[in-house]
């Protein structure tokens, strides 16, 4: 042996440039090989299409169906065919509401006039109230505030109060915009508020030292909130009341604050105001807050506060506190390894990580991922770090979608959602990370309408795919998941073969958020989709509607097609 090193030695003396390349080339493997073991790189979309035959199922039209890839494939290229530029066609604010066109709080109280015809309109994000005094001394809505002098426009305004969680958005002087829980200050006539917003001249913003203020009518019940307690409804007072809310104190001097702030010292997650009484509790079987009221059944006015309701003896106003219900919050791995690979399948910008979310706290076990993400594994998805085929994890994240790939899974989550609302998610995560945002030089450039003609075609095959080559796949709208969660999640845990209790689901609702959601501060004031974009788009829907409707499955949502 050390007479062959010797030879070698000399021999490379004598040939030093062939040492040094072979050196190189050993390296560079090696480097190689680490990378690919733990690459952690996105689906890349190939953009040469398949025969029409490979394509091609039962009654579903030939589209190029595009492989996606692990690790070092080619990257997509621009598929042939005009650019594309434009505006989205709906505005992502305005979600279906889930509890309906509800009347304001104040009821009989409001001092706001309903007689103008050219307001009086509700509409599903908003209902103007009135014109009311201000002062800047003492302000008449006290919450987050900002000015646009050049920009400002009534859903702006709207918008962000809305995000950040007001019952009220006030635009004053054109250009000012004021957010608060309750009004205080008195009514001003009409005629005083007369300034044109200066982002649009056919919509009044208040005027010197007047509000023009909007009662907002938020989609989502969890968004509204007050001061740190989230609003959830009004509620029918449950049968065996001591038992659903086991604590309460009588208050004299009642307000959403005094309750609040007794449950949150009590650690209960739910404050619900019943007249002069606080009670505190959890969700439950006894009391799930699936069958939300009127809420003009529970305004009645506090004893405390002038502009606030709470409730009665028979119909309880509840807030969520920021109290952490911990009955769902546990999760480790699997306890023996899975029989079966279980695919939460989606398009990118579809909500799988917010789907893995609620899966980890319905189940109370980690998820794993076809790839690996370092973000998310510090945001606590344990299971990103696992081998994708390592059995510890309930199911695995993947986006995609050739027929190897989708065959290698038992069964599978298809997880769908509104490509026009998809394509703006994972636009905004490729440039932004998880919850960021595209920069507007992104959306104005050449980047955007290059993203729509690669990714749009996929939204569609990556469905087809999953419909054609799946072995057991049960299809989930992220729509359905959003408006009804609980029946939703029921289905999909029992697809994973897990046992998981009313209550335990019951307080996946209650934590349903997570911290894996855009703010939606910086949503887009304009439509990122061409007329162009959206026929083509349309086609792509139709096409998936068609796919599902074979196979005696509901259809797509209306909402996925422009109005």
């Amino acid at each position: 042996m050390a007479k062959l090193l010797l030879k070698l030695q000399r021999y490379f003396r004598r040939k030093p440039v062939r040492f040094f390349t072979l050196l190189a080339l050993y390296l560079a493997a090696g480097s190689l090989v680490f990378l690919h073991s733990g690459f952690s790189g996105e689906p890349t979309v190939p953009g040469s299409p398949r025969s029409p035959a490979a394509a091609e199922g039962p009654g579903l039209p030939y589209l190029g169906v595009m492989q996606l890839s692990r690790g070092f494939k080619a990257a997509a290229t621009m598929p042939a065919g005009p650019r594309r530029h434009g505006p989205w066609f709906k505005s992502p604010s305005k979600e279906p509401s889930e509890r309906g066109n509800s009347r304001d709080n104040g009821g009989p109280r409001s001092r706001a006039p309903r007689g103008r015809s050219g307001r009086e309109k509700e509409e599903d994000r908003a209902r103007y109230i009135g014109c009311y005094e201000d002062n800047t001394r003492q302000r008449t809505l006290r919450g987050m505030s900002f000015f646009d002098y050049k920009k400002m426009t009534v859903f702006r305004c709207q918008d962000n109060c809305a995000e950040r969680g007001y019952l009220y958005a006030g635009l004053e002087f054109g250009a000012e915009c004021y957010c608060g829980h309750k009004i205080q200050a008195s009514n001003a006539s009409e005629s005083e508020c007369n300034m044109e917003c200066k982002g649009e001249r056919s919509n009044t913003c208040g005027g010197i030292n007047r509000l023009s203020i909007y009662r907002l009518e938020l989609a989502q019940e969890s968004a509204r909130r007050y001061g740190s307690a989230i609003f959830r409804g009004c509620f029918r007072r449950p049968e065996n009341v001591s038992i659903a809310l086991p604590t309460s104190q009588l208050m004299l001097n009642m307000s959403v604050d005094k309750c609040v702030d007794f449950c949150t010292e009590k650690e209960f997650p739910l404050a619900a105001l019943a007249g002069t009484t606080c009670r505190c509790g959890f969700p439950s079987t006894l009391f799930p807050l699936h069958e939300r009221e009127d809420e003009q059944l529970c305004a009645h006015k506090c004893a405390a506060e002038e502009f606030e309701s709470c409730g009665s003896a028979d119909f309880l106003l509840v807030y969520q506190t920021q109290v952490q219900d911990n009955r769902c919050m546990d999760r480790r791995f699997l306890p023996s390894r899975a029989k079966q690979l279980v695919a939460l399948a989606s398009f990118p910008g579809a909500g799988n990580t917010w789907a893995r979310h609620l899966i980890e706290l319905a189940t109370g076990f980690y998820t794993g991922s076809y790839y690996f993400d370092g973000s998310l594994y510090n945001k606590g998805f344990k299971g990103e770090r696992d081998h994708w085929r390592s059995g510890r994890t309930i199911c695995i994240k993947t986006h995609e979608s050739g027929q190897k790939e989708i065959e290698s899974f038992d069964s599978a989550i298809l997880l769908i959602r509104n490509p026009y609302k998809a394509l703006m998610a994972e636009f905004n995560r490729k440039y932004g990370g998880h919850i960021g945002f595209a920069a507007h030089a992104h959306w104005k450039g050449k980047e955007w309408p290059e993203f729509v003609a690669n990714y749009a075609p996929w939204w569609a095959t990556h469905t087809l795919d999953w419909l054609r080559y799946g072995k057991k796949v049960l299809v989930v709208h992220f729509e359905d998941l959003k408006r009804d969660l609980f029946a939703q999640l029921q289905r999909m845990v029992a697809l994973l073969g897990v046992t998981a209790c009313e209550d335990r689901l019951l307080c996946v609702e209650g934590q349903k958020d997570g911290n894996f959601k855009r703010s939606g501060l910086r949503k887009l004031e304009y439509d990122p989709y061409t007329p162009e974009m959206r026929k083509t788009i349309g086609g792509y829907i139709r096409t998936v509607d068609a796919a599902l409707k074979l196979r005696n499955l509901s259809g797509v949502p209306e909402d996925y097609y422009p109005r």
